[in-house]
């Protein structure tokens, strides 16, 4: 169903014909502008200044090939991606991700979503996102060093510290970062170290870069908790996923009193009603890089079940925190029915449209991924703040600037939402919080 208000239908008509084809993007940018009928009729100067139309077109797209050879001495292809959205509000900042299903559509969506999300974070960054189709998985280390430097002969001439900032995301961790960095090293002749983000601990990293995402998230819903005086304290909790995002949420529930009874790999998930053994978890995907079945092998209390159904179980707060569009209106229902009161996105877009609207009528308090998983891009500027002052934080101090931010972001899209005439609705609040903010900046800066 599209609630796009009629002011604000062209736009969204106008996005899919000049992008076709991306649906992933049209997603996005409808999601948005379903939000932001009653602020265009508050500020009209948006509309006269044609802000909404010029944020659904990125500042600019770069598309180039990434040829490489594996290790039996074969030349393989892969294409790369950035997308630099806006530099309204700083210079770009977002992820890259390596995956089979990356293309244009995908790194666009994830890249629209950025700018909201860097935005309500109260830093001075703006959105951009990029990747390729390249898979690590099954690659060796030499193999992804020959891509990463091969991908960054060609992105090198499009970031810098003022420029472009780009980290890692699916596919891409400090395995990764350390490649593309040290190639754009080799390139430049500098050790420009605020270039790239998520950098490993002992050349110019950031305590907490690892578990920000997911221990953001976790912050994030802390905080909805407390507003109803509640508390994580004997939850039910549901986390879809296994990597970084998964298992620091996963952490972070566990340290303030909640349950997690399941968690998931592309392969089907694992129930563990005792508790997930964050331990063996970690063991299995981070030091082996196994697959999640193996989880049973060592605790025979739990079960696993191959393919989809994981919202199936009864929880108190579900976390999608896998991949875009996991959860859908069969999912919503079943998490209706199994008791589900809080919703929250770990991942970008986990959730469709239809099961967003079954799951907020059913009376399930849902907070969308660009407010809840922004803990990653904003512990990402805080590496950038320490790069730039050549410091060095320690873990407690920076996981409580993490909180802070957290907190602060939450209690903007509440207020937001109030002011709007949309009380409790994490949706708009997110959306319209962190659209005025990027327009507000665009009408300062001019036309550009």
């Amino acid at each position: 169903m599209n609630r796009v208000s009629e002011s604000l239908q062209p736009i969204l008509e106008e996005v899919i014909r000049r992008n076709p084809a991306e649906a992933e993007f049209h997603q996005a940018v409808q999601e948005v502008l379903e939000s932001l009928g009653p602020v265009v009729t508050r500020h009209p100067e948006y509309t006269d200044g044609e802000v909404i139309r010029r944020l659904c077109e990125p500042e600019r797209q770069i598309i180039f090939r990434v040829p490489w050879t594996d290790d039996a001495g074969r030349v393989q292809l892969n294409r790369g991606f950035r997308v630099q959205f806006s530099s309204a509000l700083g210079p770009f900042k977002g992820g890259l991700r390596f995956h089979p299903s990356v293309y244009l559509g995908i790194v666009k969506f994830l890249g629209f979503e950025q700018i909201f999300k860097n935005a309500l974070t109260g830093l001075p960054i703006g959105g951009a996102k990029g990747g390729s189709d390249f898979d690590p998985k099954g690659r060796s280390d030499a193999e992804v060093m020959r891509f990463c430097q091969s991908f960054m002969t060609e992105m090198y001439r499009h970031i810098g510290e003022h420029t472009d900032v780009p980290a890692g995301d699916a596919g891409v961790g400090r395995r990764e970062i350390g490649y593309l960095f040290g190639q754009y090293k080799r390139i430049t002749d500098r050790y420009e170290s605020g270039v790239l983000t998520g950098k490993g601990l002992t050349w110019g990293g950031s305590q907490v870069r690892t578990e920000a995402t997911g221990y953001g998230t976790v912050f994030f819903v802390d905080e909805m908790l407390r507003h109803s005086g509640d508390s994580f304290e004997g939850k039910r909790v549901l986390v879809s996923g296994s990597g970084n995002v998964a298992i620091y949420a996963i952490e972070k529930v566990q340290e303030l009193g909640g349950r997690v009874i399941a968690c998931s790999d592309s392969d089907g998930f694992i129930v563990d009603e005792a508790g997930i053994d964050l331990d063996l978890i970690k063991e299995i995907k981070q030091e082996r890089r196994g697959r999640i079945s193996e989880y049973t092998d060592q605790r025979p209390g739990a079960r696993f079940v191959a393919g989809e159904g994981i919202w199936d179980i009864p929880c108190d707060i579900a976390l999608p925190c896998a991949t875009q569009n996991e959860l859908r209106g069969a999912d919503a229902t079943a998490l209706l029915r199994g008791g589900c009161r809080i919703v929250a996105e770990g991942a970008n877009m986990p959730t469709t449209p239809d099961a967003i609207r079954l799951l907020v009528d059913g009376g399930v308090r849902f907070a969308p991924g660009k407010a809840v998983n922004a803990g990653g891009v904003a512990t990402s500027a805080l590496e950038m703040q320490q790069n730039a002052s050549r410091d060095s934080w320690a873990f407690d101090y920076t996981e409580e600037r993490l909180a802070e931010i957290m907190r602060t972001l939450h209690d903007r899209c509440l207020e937001t939402a109030d002011e709007y005439g949309a009380p409790g609705d994490y949706v708009a609040g997110a959306n319209i919080a962190g659209f005025t903010r990027v327009a507000d900046a665009m009408l300062a800066l001019g036309l550009v």
